[in-house]
């Protein structure tokens, strides 16, 4: 039985049309404001750093902006370090903790380091608490030349026009235990396809890259976090959400043929977080801690190992 009979809207085994994505669309609300707990925190931001808009959303261009914070000090003898948040915009501490990094460390990494950080890659999904953008699409598996997501699309043609080699690049991620009772219900319902595996990690853990895994670089994080939040233990097989461990908790996923953010630039040093704010081991506070933990960590290894 595919899980799309759990769900409420489509047919099981069909996959969705237009139809039922629009029904899809028609049932989401806005349930936080985007400009009051993001774009209001960028604007703090600009005595010390330079903003720009990179596009906007069509759902409503002057509602949904999109903006990078940049050191001030960009020059091209210095390394490149990429940031971004929200690309899965209900995941909060990925976008809180982009900001809450840009307000209290990254003046002090700028000193090394160019920093571009997107604080809020799906505003929209942001303020409808949801995972995918108004067209029923996860913008976090379309980084890919032609994607259907303007969320994607936007934030690759302004990190191209830049023109730079990143050297890392963080990518902030939560889970939830929505994606249980709602994410992968509606994607099981909108593909026609089956999900077997639906455990949720307790705890932080790190997705590297297969082809690039760094392994010492996710360590060195790994490392730091623990000791602001608990680290999510294997499940019985050994495994966290189905995938081998690379190292306590790391695994690697394919990030380029997934479509993946963390896969849209040739960087050395790549990673995402995840952190499981419903865990009774932490709170959102804690969550976005460790955010900042798992960046500051990753860019003093890359200090100490130039």
């Amino acid at each position: 039985m595919t899980q799309s009979s759990l769900y409420a809207i489509g047919t099981q085994g069909q996959k969705w049309g237009d139809s039922e994505k629009s029904q899809w669309l028609a049932l989401q609300t806005i349930k936080r404001s985007y400009a009051d707990e993001v774009l209001a925190k960028i604007e703090a931001l600009k005595p010390k750093f330079t903003i720009e808009q990179y596009g906007a959303l069509s759902i409503n261009a002057d509602k949904y902006p999109l903006f990078v914070v940049k050191s001030v000090n960009f020059v091209n003898d210095k390394p490149t370090i990429l940031i971004t948040g929200g690309v899965h915009g209900y995941e909060t501490s990925g976008v809180q903790g982009a900001l809450r990094f840009l307000a209290s460390k990254a003046e002090h990494y700028s000193e090394y380091f160019n920093i571009i950080v997107a604080p809020c890659v799906s505003p929209w999904g942001y303020e409808t608490i949801n995972r995918w953008d108004p067209k029923a699409i996860d913008p976090n598996r379309s980084f890919y030349k032609n994607s259907p997501a303007e969320e994607s699309a936007e934030l690759m043609a302004y990190v191209e026009s830049l023109n730079v080699n990143l050297l890392a690049h963080f990518d902030l991620h939560e889970t939830t235990d929505t994606d249980n009772t709602e994410f992968r219900p509606a994607l099981a319902a909108r593909d026609a396809v089956t999900h077997d595996n639906w455990n949720i990690p307790d705890g932080f853990y790190l997705v590297g890259d297969t082809l690039r895994p760094e392994a010492y670089f996710q360590t060195a994080m790994i490392k730091a976090v623990a000791q602001v939040t608990h680290i999510a233990p294997s499940d019985d097989n050994g495994k966290l959400i189905g995938v081998d461990l690379e190292q306590f908790g790391v695994i690697n996923y394919a990030t380029k043929e997934l479509g993946l953010c963390a896969g849209l630039s040739n960087a050395k040093y790549v990673t995402t977080t995840e952190v499981y704010p419903d865990s009774p081991q932490a709170d959102n506070e804690n969550c976005i801690v460790a955010q900042v933990a798992a960046i500051t960590s990753g860019l003093d290894f890359i200090l100490q190992n130039k």
